[in-house]
Formats: C-alpha cells, sequence, structure tokens
C-alpha cells in the first residue's frame, strides 16, 4: 500500500469555557496468500505496503507524478510493491498520511527499494501579475530509478504483521528554483525507511474512499479508492464516528473518510475514525479560495478543487468550484464529536484558507459554476509559515504566526495557534519552547473562526521544524 503523509488533530477553542471541553475530547488517536508462479510452483507471500510524506515548498500547490516503486532481495530478486503507476499528488496530503495501494510480495527480506516517476505536473502559485494566478508546467523527471539502501531492510513473512516503506519526498530539495523562478527540472529527493504496520509512519490519517457494500454482522466495509482497488474496513466497539453516524447510515451510494491502522493479521484496515462525506455519490476536498459575504452565514464559497470522486462530473482536479449553499447543510469537523462541533463549523463559520470536503448529488455537480451539496466537512491541513518573533506563550500553550504560500494569500492576517496537551513535534521540534528559536514551521491542524470574536485562528496536532 502506498500511504502519504499527513495529521490528525484536537480541536481547543478560543474561550475559557470551552477550552478544557476540547483540549479533553483530543484526537482520536494485508491479506497473506499463495500465488502460482509460471512452473506452477507455490510461491509463499506476505503483505507489504509502502507510505509517503512530504516536507512542504510554499509556492508549489501541486505536484502530480504517476510513481512505481520495486524492492530488491539479498538474491537479486525484485518485485512490485505498488500496482501499476497510481497517480499521486505529492503536495495535496500537506502533513498527512492516506493509503494508496497494498500488495501481497513473496516472502524474503527486501534491502533495497527503486522509485520510478512519471509523467509529472507541477501546479505553482505564480506571484509576478497583480492577481496571483495558478499556474501548471509539465515536470522534468529523471527517467531512470532512483534507488535507496534501506537501513532496515523490509522483512516480509508469511504469517508475520504487514511490513512496508516510509517515503518522504522533500518538495524544497527536489523542484529546481533559478532566480526565483521554478523551471520545470526535478530531482527527486526522497528518505526512505521501512516500517512496520503498527509504526506512527504506517497510520492512516486521510483515506477517502467510495462505499461498495457492508457487512452488518461482521461489522466490515469494502470500500474502493480513487485508483480502483477495494480494500476491507474493520468497524469495532472503539471506532468513532463523525457528525452522530452510524454503521447503518452507509449505503452504497457513500463515499467516506477513513483513519487507523492496517489490521496485523490480514492487512485490512482497523478504524479508529469514520466520517461520512456524501449519501450521494459524490464528493469534492480542497482549500476554500473565497466565502460570499464573508461574514454571517454563507450562501456560497469557492473550492480549490484537490481530490475528487467520481471524477465523470463537470468538476477536475486543479480547478475552481464554486459551492452554493442552502442552509440545511450538515456540517462536522473530523476528529470532533456532539453538538459542540457544529458551534464551531457551521455557515457561519466558513474562512479561506480552510481545507473541506463536500459531498452531495453526482448531479449537482455537472457545472464547477454552481455545485450543490448536502455535507460539508472540515480537515486538517498543513499550514507553512513564519513564527511571530517573541509570540509563543507556554502559559497558554500559544504562539503566533504568518501563513506563507497559497494559504497565505488566504490567509493575509497573523493567526493565533493553539497547541493542545497532545500536540505532537517533528522534524527537530521536542516541546513548544523550541518554536520560539524557529523561523519557519509547518502547523498541520484546523482552521477556525473563533465564534466570539471572530478571529482566524489555528488549532494544531502537528509542529514541524522546517528551517
Amino acid at each position: 500500500m502506498l500511504i502519504l503523509k499527513s495529521g490528525r488533530h484536537v480541536l481547543p477553542s478560543l474561550v475559557a469555557l470551552t477550552t478544557a471541553t476540547l483540549l479533553a475530547v483530543g484526537c482520536g488517536s494485508g491479506s497473506n496468500s499463495t500465488s502460482s508462479t509460471n512452473n506452477n510452483a507455490q510461491t509463499v507471500t506476505g503483505s507489504s505496503f509502502v507510505v509517503g510524506t512530504d516536507a512542504p515548498m510554499a509556492s508549489v500547490i501541486s505536484f502530480s507524478v504517476q510513481v512505481s516503486v520495486s524492492a530488491t532481495d539479498g538474491n537479486g530478486n525484485t518485485v512490485q510493491l505498488t500496482s501499476g503507476s497510481p497517480t499521486v499528488d505529492f503536495a495535496r496530503f500537506n502533513g498527512l498520511q492516506t493509503l494508496i495501494d497494498m500488495n501481497d510480495v513473496p516472502v524474503g527480506t527486501y534491502s533495497s527499494v527503486a522509485i520510478s516517476l512519471s509523467n509529472g505536473t507541477i501546479g505553482y502559485l505564480d506571484t509576478s501579475t497583480t492577481e496571483p494566478t495558478i499556474q501548471t508546467m509539465p515536470a522534468s523527471l529523471p527517467s531512470s530509478p532512483i534507488t535507496y539502501t534501506l537501513a532496515n531492510p523490509m522483512v516480509v513473512t508469511q504469517s508475520g504483521a504487514p511490513v512496508g516503506l516510509h517515503m518522504d519526498f522533500d518538495l524544497r530539495k527536489s523542484i529546481t528554483v533559478s532566480g526565483g523562478q521554478i523551471t520545470g527540472a526535478v530531482t527527486p529527493t526522497f528518505t526512505v525507511n521501512g516500517v512496520n504496520n503498527n509504526d506512527k509512519g504506517a497510520y492512516i490519517d486521510e483515506f477517502d474512499a467510495a462505499v461498495v457494500s457492508t457487512d452488518a454482522g461482521a461489522q466490515t466495509i469494502t470500500i474502493q479508492g480513487p485508483h480502483g482497488r477495494q480494500f476491507t474496513v474493520n468497524v469495532n466497539g472503539q471506532t468513532e464516528w463523525d457528525g452522530s453516524d452510524t454503521f447503518s447510515d452507509l449505503t452504497s451510494s457513500s463515499i467516506i473518510q477513513v483513519s487507523g491502522f492496517l489490521d496485523r493479521a490480514d492487512a485490512t484496515i482497523d478504524a479508529d475514525e469514520i466520517a461520512i462525506l456524501s449519501d450521494n455519490g459524490f464528493y469534492a476536498a480542497g482549500q476554500v479560495t473565497y466565502v460570499n459575504p464573508s461574514s454571517g452565514p454563507a450562501t456560497s464559497f469557492d473550492l480549490y478543487v484537490r481530490g475528487l470522486l467520481p471524477t465523470t462530473t463537470g468538476l477536475t482536479l486543479g480547478q475552481l468550484a464554486t459551492v452554493d449553499l442552502s442552509g440545511s447543510e450538515k456540517y462536522s469537523i473530523y476528529w470532533m464529536h456532539g453538538p459542540f462541533a457544529q458551534f464551531l463549523f457551521n455557515q457561519s463559520g466558513l474562512l479561506p484558507g480552510q481545507h473541506i470536503a463536500v459531498g452531495g448529488p453526482a448531479s449537482g455537480a455537472t457545472s464547477a459554476g454552481g455545485v450543490t451539496v448536502k455535507r460539508v466537512v472540515l480537515r486538517h491541513w498543513g499550514f507553512n509559515g513564519t513564527v511571530v518573533p517573541g509570540s509563543v506563550n507556554a502559559g497558554n500553550n500559544t504562539f503566533q504566526m504568518q501563513v506563507n504560500g497559497f494559504a497565505g494569500l488566504l490567509v493575509p492576517q497573523t493567526v493565533s495557534v493553539y497547541i493542545p496537551d497532545n500536540c505532537q513535534y517533528r522534524g527537530g521540534f521536542t516541546q513548544l519552547s523550541d518554536v520560539s528559536s524557529a523561523t519557519n514551521v509547518r502547523v498541520v491542524g484546523l482552521l477556525l473562526k473563533d465564534p466570539t470574536s471572530g478571529n482566524t485562528v489555528l488549532v494544531g496536532h502537528y509542529v514541524d521544524d522546517l528551517d
């Protein structure tokens, strides 16, 4: 399986009465087989997966590329870890992880991997004009695979838990810039490590998929991802559901978001959290670029489309779509439960820069000029920015940040960042005080409008050092 890195969060609030409540909410936290070879011998296999993540580049809003990953053992035997060459946008899951693929491969110890990239495009923010625009250019990629030796080899066994790769793709080091301009040349720079299914690097933070079927007795869901692959999701008593939904609300027209780990026994997904993104067979996800009107209940907003199911409507990835609101939509926050979520995010809580998913009938998405939806879900996103000097307040667990890049045009004001107790620090950070000496950071979190003051705030779960 291929996973792209992401992050989950909690939601602290901005008024004393609700801060403790939100911090208490917190964040919710490959089948074995045999296959026949051409000489009719039985090849014993085990489950493998691939995990990917990215280091951000402020002006790049998409880097879409076909990816093929193979692994080689000590005897020179090579196996494919991906089915074909799925298209992955490494800038889409900014700070998040998502499942792309999962396969059975012959048992063995794999000490090196080769990554091939093809048919790439770069979407970037062009600020050379009075009104910044989104531009796309072809990516010039190496023709040969990039090979890496694993410090910790992948040991695939028939009866063991799934094992795989964690690929960290560094956009900043990979995309060539000359004279302040993106040239289109790409020198892929990865950090590749072997991971087990229960490692943090193997957690599936965000996976959007269409429901194919459900089994209420077994409490399983068969889903189909964006590349046509089907997976099984296990639901249990610890699985949390957003927006008061339950297993019985699922139909073959549902599109859901799932978070969880791969099951140790059979490489299915053990779900920690599930949200129904759509009841009607259509969803789109991306960043809000404009809200009309800017205050009070919104009647419409523009969405920069980064994710889409199905791809046969009038919408396309990378375009702006106008979403019309009637006031009857259901609003929810991923990893946030109960009526308090609707107090924090509703028709009056929409903001430019928020990462959201919308769902509704496909017949309401035949034109990008007027999309009708029934569900609106606030989701996590990675915001790159610069720390305001002297703004770290350890007593309040806050600091101030100026957002940069594409999101910075949408969020030009200084943002207060709220850090809950279970915040995770990465890239060299170990605690909030480390942020005091940093300049460039990424906060993966939820962008909210303070319902009391109307100010824009960011509630983080991951804080990354980008210096």
